[in-house]
């Protein structure tokens, strides 16, 4: 079995890699580590939650390690982009893990805090800069910030800055790096315009690919339960929580308003529910993240603001409550949970004018997702929605950088059987009527 050690990495990453508890690389890291290594543009595809931070960010510092040179005024040596601010802070804080007791600096800058305070943060130079590119853009314009000293950029979850629209930004941020540089790309999904990304962006890359594109972990049991309208997916979600009183729960919702409401209706049920979406201040979204980390909030009801960069491995259940418009973002909202090896449970509540989202989701995962209980609705053409739950466009979405597991469970097995009855009778479903029912 391939040690870290045996990927060739610096001594001090070795150890701080050990401190983190790390044991054996992971495919992803396995693979892509290597080429990294030799300085090779790198597109990695794998499923979320399998360790692709520590697959960049092991070989880009390992490098920068090997370096001398200093830090020059607001300049920077590597660039990582991020769509959202969650996952660019959950980046930087696994690369401080990476770099402490060393002479290395890493700056995140994101939309929604003061942008005078990343100004003098930057003044000095940074060796790792993370950043949302529309806070990155906004410093561009204001020369806070050099990319020219820049000669590493990684992309990570590029498909979903690709749906976010982030790639005018990406056009803008890349001549003005350094050349030559070494560039690397993650994502968990493969829509078509990866390929394009891929061919503008990296110079003769190597694909490192651990699953199918789209392919959910395999420690992920899905489920769907059918519902007529929204005040009985409330009444099912309410019903689920009460019969799964440990661990933590995750909830997606469409709309920033819709989420916030359903928060509201979760704290009066009884539960100590929390919220972030594109409507909550920085501040208010970092805390609700910490006491929902912390386990003093055992509910988070989020829109796919939260679906990249929620990295908590206590998180046993995701609900989606509203599907997602896009079905990429299934994947990543279902890989918030069974982290690390463990195991998940994603059920999703399903009306009628979300049966043709719940046809594209399953399309592109390739499979069937078992039916746990509730009648079928009949499918209705959705209403036309305007924007919200993390699908910013043009300038909202890029400058404030926010929105915002089954391998194939049903693929040659049978379907649950369809309970039949009001939530909290025969539709209950604990975890272990959960697995049983999607096997």
């Amino acid at each position: 079995m391939t040690s870290f050690k045996d990927l060739g990495l610096d001594p001090k990453l070795l150890a701080a890699v050990e401190a983190a508890g790390y044991e054996t690389p992971s495919p992803i890291q396995e693979k892509a580590i290597p080429y990294a290594l030799e300085g090779r543009d790198v597109m990695g595809l794998a499923q979320t939650g399998t360790g692709k931070t520590a697959a960049f960010g092991l070989p880009l510092v390992h490098q920068l390690l090997g370096g001398h040179d200093k830090r020059t005024p607001k300049g920077v040596k590597a660039l990582i982009l991020a769509p959202t601010r969650e996952l660019v802070n959950q980046i930087a804080e696994t690369l401080r893990t990476y770099v402490q007791g060393t002479h290395m600096k890493v700056t995140t800058v994101v939309g929604g805090l003061s942008i005078n305070k990343q100004i003098n943060m930057l003044a000095t130079g940074t060796d790792i800069l993370v950043a949302t590119p529309g806070r990155l853009m906004d410093l561009m314009e204001r020369r806070a910030v050099r990319l020219d000293t820049a000669t590493f950029l990684v992309l990570d979850e590029a498909d979903q800055m690709l749906d976010m629209g982030f790639i005018h930004a990406l056009r803008q941020i890349a001549p003005a790096l350094g050349t030559p540089r070494q560039t690397m790309l993650f994502s968990a999904t493969m829509p078509k315009q990866m390929e394009e990304l891929s061919s503008a962006y990296l110079e003769d890359p190597v694909k490192v690919q651990v699953s199918p594109p789209g392919k959910a972990a395999d420690k992920i049991t899905q489920g769907i339960h059918w519902a007529q309208d929204k005040g009985e997916k409330v009444d099912l979600l309410i019903d689920y929580l009460r019969d799964e009183p440990d661990g933590l729960s995750l909830v997606f919702g469409r709309t920033k308003h819709g989420s916030e409401r359903l928060m509201k209706q979760l704290v009066a049920a009884g539960f100590d529910a929390v919220s972030i979406h594109g409507n909550k201040s920085q501040g208010q979204r970092d805390r609700a993240l910490k006491a929902f980390k912390d386990g003093k909030a055992s509910v988070l009801v989020a829109t796919d603001v939260a679906a990249r960069g929620i990295d908590i491995p206590s998180v046993t259940h995701v609900f989606n409550f509203d599907l997602p418009e896009v079905p990429e973002n299934y994947v990543h909202r279902i890989g918030r949970t069974a982290r690390a090896g463990a195991d998940g449970d994603a059920i999703s509540f399903v009306t009628g004018e979300e049966i043709g989202l719940l046809r594209q989701i399953q399309k592109v995962m390739k499979i069937e997702i078992p039916v746990l209980a509730g009648d079928r609705p009949e499918e209705v053409d959705p209403p036309k929605r305007g924007g919200g739950g993390g699908r910013g466009r043009g300038r909202g979405g890029p400058r404030g950088g926010s929105g915002g597991r089954g391998q194939g469970n049903g693929q040659g097995k049978p379907k649950a059987a369809q309970g039949q009855g009001k939530p909290g009778g025969a539709n209950k479903r604990r975890r272990s009527k959960v697995r049983r029912n999607a096997a």
